[in-house]
């Protein structure tokens, strides 16, 4: 039986992640990070309370099997760049290398379609030198998630997505070959493939959109 550790529990693909490992026999222990108390009740659960601007003083709690991190803001969120960066670039390295450190086994991260750490984009990019950091810790075992367009009831609307999904679903029957990781995914999808990935063997480290879509159907 594994302890799981998940970062962004709260969010998309991070909800989805928790409601499937309530249920999941193999772990019997799921760590959440988190700023205040999940609707969610398990006894599996073990709620931490966390400052992540001090993630030092919270080092020891970040020990287990399976390490997810699904954390992620927009720049409405956090208009200051400084911010943004320390959310989206800072945090999720920070947690990685804690990680690694304390022997994590599996480390397993959300990024974004076209991630790449010389983008023009802020989001591209730092999602791009997350992935580059995070496979270069050398972890016995790492997952990248590319999705698309997410797909799922979000607590709040994000206006490129409430605009996108419907286009991108409607012109979903001609994006062929390697325009089909476009397609919207949804996320419980990249979810379930996440927890996969941490369990079997699939000798790979990125898997873009389509991938996931495909692993789901396995």
């Amino acid at each position: 039986m594994k302890t799981a550790l998940l970062f962004g529990s709260s969010g998309l693909v991070g909800g989805q992640i928790l409601n499937r490992l309530t249920n999941d026999i193999d772990y019997s222990k799921i760590k959440i990070f988190v700023r205040s108390e999940p609707e969610i009740h398990s006894n599996k659960l073990e709620i931490i309370k966390t400052d992540f601007n001090d993630l030092e003083n919270f080092k020891d709690y970040i020990k287990g099997d399976d390490c997810f991190f699904c954390i992620g803001t927009t720049k409405k969120n956090s208009p200051d760049q400084d911010e943004y960066r320390r959310v989206e670039l800072d945090l999720p390295i920070q947690v990685a290398r804690i990680a690694k450190l304390n022997d994590i086994k599996s480390f397993l991260f959300v990024s974004s379609i076209s991630a790449n750490p010389k983008s023009s984009s802020d989001y591209l990019r730092f999602k791009g030198q997350v992935e580059e950091e995070i496979k270069n810790l050398n972890f016995p075992k790492v997952a990248i998630m590319r999705p698309s367009f997410l797909m799922g009831k979000r607590k709040e609307k994000r206006i490129i997505e409430k605009v996108g999904i419907p286009i991108f679903n409607l012109l979903s029957p001609l994006f062929l070959g390697s325009l089909r990781k476009m397609k919207p995914i949804h996320s419980d999808i990249v979810a379930k493939v996440m927890i996969r990935a941490a369990n079997e063997n699939m000798k790979k480290i990125i898997f873009e959109s389509d991938e996931i879509v495909e692993l789901n159907l396995d």
